[in-house]
C-alpha cells in the first residue's frame, strides 16, 4: 500500500505539471507522513547527504565548461571542420550538423545543451541552404540527444555514482555506443536527403581546405582528448577531468579564441548554477524516492515479478528496454537512473551482464527519452529555437527515433560494442 501511494502521488504531481524534482520530493513527503514509519527529517537528510559526494563535484563542472565552450567560439569551429569534411555531400550541410554535436558531446556531457549550443547556428543555417525547417529542427535535436552517451556523459557519473559502477569505464565505454548511434542518423539523413533533393555546397573539399579548418578547431578537439586519455592514463579522476575542462575553456575562449569576454563571465555562471541546481535537485529527491523504495523492498519485488515471467534472458532484458523506453517518455534521465539502477542492476547482474555494458544500454535506451514526448526535452529546445509546435517535431523526429532504436538493440545485444576498448586496457 506504502508503494501505491508514493508512486500514486508522485504520478498526481506530474499530471498538475509540477516539475519532476519537486514532484519526486513532495511525493516522498506525502508518502512519508502516510505510513508513518520514517520521521520527517529523513527527506531533509537525503537531500543533503545524496550530493555530498566527491564523484557528484563532476556534474556541475562539466555543466560549466559546457556552457563555456558553447559560448568561446568552440561549435562554431567544430562545425566549420565537420563542414569541410562533407559539406559538399548529398546532406551534408545535416550531416556535418550531427558530427558537429558528436564532437560537442564530447565536451558538454549534456542533451539540452548540445541542441542548444548547435541548434542556434545550424538551424538557421540549414534553412537557408534550402532544408526544410522540420527536418533541420529534428535533426539537431536527435543529434544533441548522442550529448549524454559520448562522453564525458553526466548520466554515466550518475550511474557510475548509484551503481558503484567506474566512471572512467562508463566514459570510455560508451565511446564506441556514442558513434553507432551518431552513423544511424548520419545514414538516415543522406537517405532522406537523396530523396528530397537537399543538396550540398558547391565548394569542392581538398585536403588543404580540411587541414585549415581542424588547425582552426583544433584547440576544441583537443579536449576530448586531454579529458579521456588523462581520465584512462590514471593522470585524473573524472572530477579532476571535469575541473581541468573548465580551466581549459576559460582559456580558449578568453584568450585563444577571443570570442568570450570577461562581461559575459556572469551570465555563463549564472545559467549553469542555474541548471546545476535543478540537476542537483533531482538528484536529492530521486536520492530520497529511491531509498523509500528500497527500505519498502520494492525493488526485490519487481526484480522478483520480472524473474517469474520468464528464465530467459532476452525476454528479461527485452522487458527491462521496454520499461526504460517508457519511463523515459515521462521521467527525467538522472532521477529515472536514480531510482532504477537499484531495481534493474542486480536483475541485469543475474542475467550474466557486466554492470559497465548494463550502465550504457540504461544511458543509451534513456536518451531515446530526449526525443519522445511528453517530455523530449531536446524537442522543447529545438522547439524554442525553430518556432515549431512540439506536435510538428514529435512527428517529424519518428526516423530518427527508430535509428536510435536499432543502435540499441545493437548495442544489447552486442556486449563488445561497450566493452571492447576497456578489453585492450584490460
Amino acid at each position: 500500500m506504502t508503494a501505491a501511494v508514493l508512486f500514486g502521488s508522485f504520478a498526481v504531481f506530474l499530471l498538475i505539471s509540477v516539475p519532476i524534482g519537486i514532484a519526486l520530493g513532495l511525493a516522498t513527503l506525502v508518502t512519508i507522513f502516510f505510513s508513518g514509519s520514517l520521521p520527517i527529517p529523513f527527506l531533509m537528510k537525503e537531500l543533503v547527504t545524496s550530493v555530498d559526494s566527491f564523484p557528484l563535484m563532476a556534474v556541475p563542472f562539466f555543466i560549466l565548461a559546457g556552457e563555456i565552450m558553447g559560448k568561446g567560439g568552440i561549435s562554431e569551429r567544430l562545425f566549420k571542420f565537420a563542414n569541410a569534411l562533407v559539406g559538399n555531400k548529398t546532406g551534408g550541410f545535416a550531416i556535418a550538423t550531427i558530427i558537429t554535436c558528436m564532437f560537442f558531446a564530447a565536451i558538454s556531457g549534456s542533451g539540452p545543451a548540445t541542441v542548444a549550443a548547435i541548434g542556434g547556428i545550424m538551424i538557421p543555417a540549414m534553412v537557408r541552404n534550402g532544408y526544410d525547417k522540420k527536418f533541420a529542427t529534428v535533426v539537431v535535436a536527435a543529434a544533441g540527444s548522442i550529448g549524454v552517451i559520448i562522453p564525458p556523459s553526466i548520466p554515466m557519473v550518475i550511474y557510475g555514482v548509484v551503481g558503484s559502477a567506474s566512471i572512467g569505464d562508463m566514459f570510455i565505454a560508451g565511446i564506441i555506443p556514442g558513434l553507432l548511434v551518431g552513423l544511424s542518423m548520419i545514414a538516415w539523413t543522406y537517405y532522406y536527403s537523396k530523396k528530397k533533393g537537399f543538396k550540398g555546397t558547391a565548394e569542392p573539399t581538398s585536403l588543404k581546405k580540411i587541414s585549415a579548418a581542424f588547425w582552426d578547431a583544433k584547440w576544441a578537439l583537443l579536449i576530448p582528448v586531454i579529458i579521456l586519455g588523462g581520465i584512462y592514463g590514471g593522470i585524473f579522476t573524472p572530477t579532476e577531468a571535469a575541473v581541468i575542462a573548465v580551466v581549459y575553456g576559460l582559456i580558449a575562449g578568453l584568450f585563444i579564441y577571443s570570442e568570450l569576454k570577461f562581461k559575459d563571465l556572469p551570465k555563463v555562471l549564472a545559467d549553469s548554477a542555474l541548471t546545476t541546481a535543478t540537476v542537483l535537485i533531482i538528484v536529492g529527491t530521486a536520492t530520497a524516492f529511491g531509498r523509500f523504495l528500497t527500505i519498502e523492498q520494492v525493488p526485490n519485488k519487481i526484480a522478483s515479478a520480472m524473474l517469474s515471467i520468464s528464465d530467459n534472458s532476452i525476454v528479461i532484458i527485452l522487458l527491462i528496454t521496454i520499461l526504460l523506453l517508457i519511463v523515459g517518455t515521462f521521467m527525467d534521465t538522472l532521477a529515472a537512473i536514480i531510482i532504477l539502477t537499484p531495481i534493474l542492476l542486480p536483475i541485469a547482474v543475474q542475467l550474466g551482464y557486466d554492470p559497465i555494458h548494463f550502465g550504457i544500454l540504461m544511458v543509451v535506451n534513456l536518451a531515446i527519452g530526449f526525443i519522445t514526448p511528453p517530455l523530449g526535452v531536446n524537442l522543447f529546445v529545438a522547439s524554442g529555437i525553430s518556432g515549431l509546435s512540439i506536435e510538428t517535431l514529435s512527428k517529424a523526429v519518428i526516423p530518427f527515433f527508430f535509428a536510435m532504436l536499432i543502435s540499441l538493440l545493437l548495442v544489447t545485444f552486442i556486449p563488445q560494442l561497450s566493452l571492447f576498448l576497456l578489453s585492450l586496457g584490460g
